[in-house]
């Protein structure tokens, strides 16, 4: 069974940071990510990473926010700095199975930025 765990969301301040966990298990994973989805509007691709590290950022988030991985663990990270209020949204973690085009969702971790 695969499972996607995600954590580290909160409330913070504009131009803090925060930083998001998310350990994957029951599958090997190639690329993996984040999304977003603020109250009324679609979801959005954050930030992806391939299992030899390359990186992918929405122009949105693009210098604020960093992606990383530990391959081992199966899990990714998502390092937000500079906080805006237009980031606040639910935070999904991603992923895609490395041997079939299977993708999964995680349940989401509320980011709230506000002052």
């Amino acid at each position: 069974q695969v499972r996607l765990a995600e954590s580290g969301g909160g409330l913070v301040q504009p131009g803090q940071s925060l930083r998001l966990s998310c350990e994957g298990s029951g599958r090997i994973f190639s690329t993996m990510g984040w999304s977003r989805q603020a109250p009324g509007q679609q979801r959005e691709l954050v930030a992806t990473i391939t299992r030899p590290g390359v990186r992918n950022y929405a122009d949105s988030v693009k210098g604020r926010f960093t992606i990383s991985r530990d391959n081992y663990a199966n899990r990714v990270y998502l390092q937000m700095s500079s906080l805006k209020p237009e980031d606040t949204a639910v935070y999904f973690c991603y992923a895609r199975d490395a041997l079939s085009p299977d993708e999964y969702w995680g349940q989401g971790t509320q980011v709230a930025v506000s002052s």
